[in-house]
């Protein structure tokens, strides 16, 4: 009998350890198949715009038509603008949202705020860049960088609110307890001790929400419209990497197409230091919340 259930132990543990390698080799397999449709992505933006990526197209404005040369200097002054413009409205609101509702939400008030971020969340950002033409554009009469920076900071707030919060709520309770009985008004607590604890998660929900609206093209179509000359006038029409792009895609011009292809390269590069330096942000200290 003691040989059979040997038997029976040694069949159980087998198979154990095929299944786990069967698993671990499906796992491995399916990480790097969903990495496959990012490099050949990644190898052809680089390989049909590192030819037009030279000096002056980070020094100088677009040509006109059938004129060599030219840049997208302007476009990407003006896409630091935007996300600048962006960052100032959905920042604070987003923060001080997710506060609100990691330290005070537990009632239905709260409730209908995060349903309603999770709503913002999917609606489509040519939705936004709509309602932001009828609320900034149409009463000031003209485009602008300021109706731009509108819609893009509205897109930043449910993504910052939601990161925030769940961020917040992973310190622990010891530090708040810490500091109000050491006489810590509970205000004082939560900006001085709790969001400190929770910065590096804070620091990547802001990262990726830049991420995020960095490449939006609709909403800037209706708000910012976009330009050919140099314009850091908030009350005018700005250019944009993703509205040049646009541009230039659709355009019969091989050169423009080529510019295009540089700007795609020149935006892609951006997310992926915007992304590299959130995941820069967590290393290692997202422990130290937990």
């Amino acid at each position: 009998m003691t040989a059979v259930r040997h038997h029976h132990s040694s069949v159980r543990r087998a198979r154990r350890r095929l299944a786990n390698t069967l698993m671990w080799v499906l796992a491995t397999l399916s990480a790097l198949a969903a990495l496959v449709p990012l490099g050949f992505v990644l190898y052809y933006i680089a390989a049909q715009g590192l030819p037009a990526l030279n000096l002056d197209f980070f020094t100088h404005v677009p040509r006109p038509v059938g004129e060599p040369g030219g840049g997208m200097a302007n476009a990407i002054v003006g896409t630091i603008i935007l996300i600048a413009l962006a960052s100032l409205v959905g920042l604070p609101i987003g923060l001080l949202g997710g506060i609100y509702l990691a330290e005070f939400g537990a009632n239905r008030f709260a409730g209908i705020i995060r349903f309603a971020a999770d709503v913002l969340s999917g609606v489509p950002s040519i939705v936004i860049g709509i309602f932001v033409y009828a609320l900034v554009v149409v009463p000031m009469h003209r485009f602008s960088a300021l109706a731009g920076g509108v819609a893009l900071g509205i897109m930043m707030i449910p993504t910052v609110m939601r990161t925030s919060e769940e961020l917040i709520r992973l310190v622990p309770a010891s530090l708040r307890e810490a500091a109000l009985s050491l006489g810590a008004t509970h205000p004082r607590t939560v900006f001085k001790v709790v969001l400190l604890a929770a910065r590096a998660g804070v620091v990547t929900g802001v990262l990726l929400a830049i991420a995020r609206i960095a490449g939006e093209t609709a909403p800037l179509l209706f708000t910012a419209f976009g330009s050919n000359l140099w314009s850091a006038r908030l009350d005018q029409p700005i250019a944009s990497l993703p509205v040049q792009i646009f541009t230039y895609a659709i355009a019969p011009y091989d050169n423009w197409h080529a510019q295009a292809w540089a700007g795609a390269l020149v935006l892609v590069a951006m997310i992926l230091i915007l992304s590299a330096a959130a995941r820069y942000a967590t290393r290692g200290r997202l422990r130290t919340v937990l």
